[in-house]
């Protein structure tokens, strides 16, 4: 089961971003819906239904260590995979990558040193040294941030970021205030409906882009035709949203066209 039956693509970035430390180390989170519970893999969506049974090489597994399976053998574990994520989403410079991926796998500063061709010894040292400082910054802005928003009512949260959308700037920088005025304005027979128009402003282009994505299922692939159908009985238009859906990053395709995806 995945998120595509049954459920917006789009949620897979909300339990992606809503999960805790924890839940993004392991590359999983447990929650109950409709009296079951459900292992879902924060990369893929991919679900594992508690209470059933799955099989791997003649092994059988029960739902929560298979999910940690899955994500070990079809994401490379969750180190790899987050340190694959675009600069804009996690600050890492691709030295701070090489360096992180090096202290991973146990190289002494020396070793680092020569496997990253950056010099001596000490700079390495220097280099572990300012990633642990980040570390710390990063905890007491977590906890101001959080001591922050602990007013309930102070401000409207944002909407979820796709974790694919190309730019990560004001463009995303929408309220859930913001976003249902957006769409109430330019979808007036409701979300599902036709666009009145696609506005100019690229606030507005996220938030309606955002929402055509949803119309879209995770994991399936679609022909040039398949995508042009769904697009048009949002707008006359397709072509213009079909192409913002891609420079967004929200839609991938083929570099021929002949197929096309969500991107996750």
């Amino acid at each position: 089961m995945t998120l595509a039956e049954g459920n917006e693509s789009i949620s897979i970035s909300e339990k992606f971003w809503n999960a805790s430390i924890n839940e993004l180390k392991q590359g999983y989170r447990f929650e109950v819906r409709e009296h079951s519970g459900f292992y879902t893999c924060l990369v893929c969506g991919e679900e594992f239904e508690k209470g059933l049974i799955y099989k791997e090489d003649s092994r059988y597994y029960e739902a929560g260590k298979y999910a940690a399976l899955h994500v070990e053998q079809v994401h490379g574990g969750m180190f790899k995979w987050l340190l694959g994520l675009d600069k804009k989403l996690t600050g890492l410079t691709e030295l701070q990558k090489g360096l992180l991926n090096a202290f991973r796998h146990s190289l002494s500063d020396g070793e680092a040193a020569k496997e990253l061709g950056i010099g001596s010894t000490s700079t390495v040292r220097n280099h572990r040294f300012t990633l642990r400082e980040k570390v710390k910054q990063a905890k007491l802005f977590l906890a101001v941030m959080e001591l922050a928003e602990e007013k309930p009512g102070a401000s409207s949260p944002f909407v979820s970021i796709p974790r694919s959308a190309a730019m990560v700037d004001e463009r995303f920088a929408i309220t859930e205030e913001e976003n249902a005025g957006i769409l109430s304005a330019y979808f007036k027979q409701g979300p599902e409906g036709p666009l009145s128009e696609f506005p100019k402003k690229q606030k507005r282009k996220a938030a309606i882009l955002r929402q055509l994505i949803k119309r879209f299922e995770t994991g399936r692939q679609y022909t040039e035709k398949e995508v042009n159908a769904i697009l048009k009985e949002a707008s006359s238009d397709y072509v213009t949203l079909r192409r913002y859906l891609i420079d967004y990053g929200l839609l991938d395709r083929e570099p021929d066209g002949s197929t096309y995806w969500v991107k996750l």
